[in-house]
């Protein structure tokens, strides 16, 4: 279908603004520009901080969701933000991580995982995957349900939530139920149809992602790894089950299709579903358009029929 009328009128603008001079004016940019499309706060039941111990002392900030029987254990997604690996933040992601708690019905844990390039690969991941075993381990204390855990983010985060499922497999680490990938970013290439389709003109940009990639990788070669490129596994046998989501106007959507295929084709289930009219970080969106919200209709679905909140 046509681009989401909305989506069209912001795309009009954001195509004639000049681009920032630096990381720390682009970082400054995403986190403005974003929020700006946020629309209302939703409320949750609570919201609370945990500083993971050790010598980073990550944030972990969790989300329980609005209306909640908090009188027994309910499910959990330990969730990676977007942002290229080297963008956005835990604030940033305030209302969006509030939406998808309410949505899927399960308690958001949403990771602040240290950026590149200040900190490459595998800082990012393995920050997210120590937090996701955090997660696991003081269940009872959290109130969750670690037999219904799932791993989950968009875009890199959708990165670092595959490559934290093929951690918890190759590791004998936590036992996960599913894996939300909204548009995540799969491969280090930049080659489908999708990308050359939508390498301009549509918000996230091909020359965007080769910006994100070289700011997260140490050299290209570590683009052919699986926990940094999820889709050149070898294998994806024994992977929970997944639920992809990809934009119909992004350069992304490509390899969220594959990823899908490669799943099913290595006996996990898997669907991937198409958001239509929309373009990459449409999860920020819900003040922009109400076409936003399907993301998180789709994704409450699916995480409800998954873990049975």
């Amino acid at each position: 279908m046509s681009l989401d009328p909305q989506v069209a009128a912001f795309l009009a603008l954001a195509n004639d603004a000049p681009p920032p001079a630096s990381l720390a004016d682009l970082r400054a940019a995403t986190e403005t520009g974003l929020r700006q499309l946020h629309g209302p706060l939703e409320d949750v039941a609570s919201i609370r901080d945990y500083v993971l111990p050790g010598e980073h002392a990550l944030t972990v900030r969790a989300y329980v969701p609005a209306g909640a029987d908090t009188g027994k254990p309910l499910p959990a997604i330990v969730f990676a933000h977007g942002g290229g690996w080297c963008l956005c933040s835990l604030d940033l992601y305030d209302n969006p991580c509030r939406a998808l708690a309410n949505a899927t019905g399960c308690v958001i844990f949403s990771v602040d995982y240290r950026l590149a390039p200040e900190h490459k690969f595998p800082v990012p991941l393995n920050d997210f995957y120590s937090a996701l075993c955090w997660v696991a381990q003081h269940g009872a204390a959290l109130g969750i349900d670690v037999n219904r855990l799932a791993v989950g983010g968009d875009s890199a985060g959708g990165n670092l939530a595959a490559a934290a499922a093929l951690m918890a497999r190759d590791q004998a680490g936590p036992a996960l139920a599913h894996q939300l990938l909204l548009y995540p970013a799969l491969d280090f290439a930049f080659d489908t149809p999708s990308y050359q389709r939508y390498a301009e003109g549509h918000s996230l940009t091909r020359e965007a992602m080769r910006f994100c990639w070289s700011a997260y990788l140490n050299e290209p070669a570590d683009g052919a790894q699986p926990y940094a490129a999820p889709l050149r596994s070898t294998s994806l046998k024994d992977l929970p089950p997944a639920t992809v989501l990809v934009c119909e106007y992004d350069p992304l959507h490509d390899e969220g299709e594959a990823y899908a295929r490669y799943l099913r084709d290595d006996g996990v289930a898997a669907q991937c579903v198409q958001l239509d009219g929309m373009i990459h970080a449409s999860m920020h969106m819900l003040g922009l358009t109400p076409a936003a919200r399907g993301l998180f209709d789709v994704a409450g679905k699916a995480m409800r029929q998954a873990l049975g909140a």
